[in-house]
């Protein structure tokens, strides 16, 4: 994304989301405890625009998105986007449906690696928002379920098609969205569903540990292998080893790859600047 800004100012305060800028990571954090932080029209409108703020301000090294209280998030608000949806004419459920992909759009193409801290339920578009970060760090609380088919929807909802097949194999992915079958830590961690199996009530932690070490290391070397794992996924192979090849001849220009000379001939810890 471009870090170049229009006349619109920051925004300061998120209605729907609470986010946390420290120290080169940014936390998001879904705050509706009460509805297991069911997603609303506007939690995926601030989600798509903070995505983009962030990605403009290059403040942000890596992000962590988590859920508060007992889950990560429950899908879309039955009474509120889907007791909603079924008065709108097919315009505007195309715009709402667009929306909803443009915030996993945002979450891929973003040049911060992105964690999902996941504790108990990410159900629908929660488990599509975990499959569409970088990292999924999990608790053994966690349990996945695509539940589109359940709702008498598409399994392929928000890019689960395109995305989860890349994840776990065709396979797997078939029966998770045929189905819409849950899928308990355990069983995630073996199928590639979870990066990284937390201890009980330690999916935020260790997933703000992963979003450190990510912060201080070197940012343009992560966003570009980002970029590439994306943009190579429907790629022949000719044109994949050549996108690499000229993505590291512009990195091997760069500050960081100096600096990593620099220091193993000095027998120091690199010191990354991100560029």
């Amino acid at each position: 994304m471009s870090p170049f800004t229009g006349s619109a100012a920051r925004t300061s305060r998120w209605r729907h989301l609470r986010v946390d800028l420290a120290d080169g990571v940014a936390t998001v954090t879904l705050a509706r405890p009460e509805k297991l932080n069911a997603l609303t029209f506007g939690a995926y409108a601030d989600l798509r625009d903070l995505l983009a703020e962030l990605s403009r301000e290059r403040a942000v090294r890596a992000l962590v998105l988590a859920g508060e209280g007992r889950g990560f998030c429950s899908g879309g608000d039955v009474d509120e986007i889907i007791g909603a949806t079924l008065s709108m004419d097919t315009a505007r459920l195309l715009d709402f449906n667009r929306m909803t992909g443009q915030v996993v759009r945002a979450i891929r193409e973003c040049p911060f690696p992105v964690i999902a801290a996941v504790h108990g339920v990410a159900a629908g578009a929660g488990a599509v928002l975990a499959l569409a970060a970088d990292f999924r760090v999990a608790d053994p609380t966690a349990r996945f379920a695509f539940l589109f088919t359940r709702v008498g929807l598409s399994g392929g909802d928000m890019g689960a098609a395109y995305l989860l097949p890349r994840v776990v194999g065709l396979g797997h992915a078939t029966r998770l969205l045929m189905l819409g079958e849950p899928v308990r830590a355990a069983e995630a961690e073996r199928i590639g569903l979870i990066s990284r199996l937390a201890d009980d009530g330690g999916a935020d932690e260790a997933a703000r540990t992963l979003a450190h070490h990510l912060a201080e290391g070197p940012a343009l070397a992560y966003a570009q292998t980002k970029a590439l794992l994306t943009a190579e996924l429907d790629m022949p192979l000719a044109a994949s080893v050549e996108l690499d090849a000229s993505t590291q001849a512009l990195l091997m220009n760069g500050e960081d790859y100096a600096e990593f000379h620099a220091a193993f001939t000095e027998k120091r810890p690199p010191k990354w600047q991100g560029r």
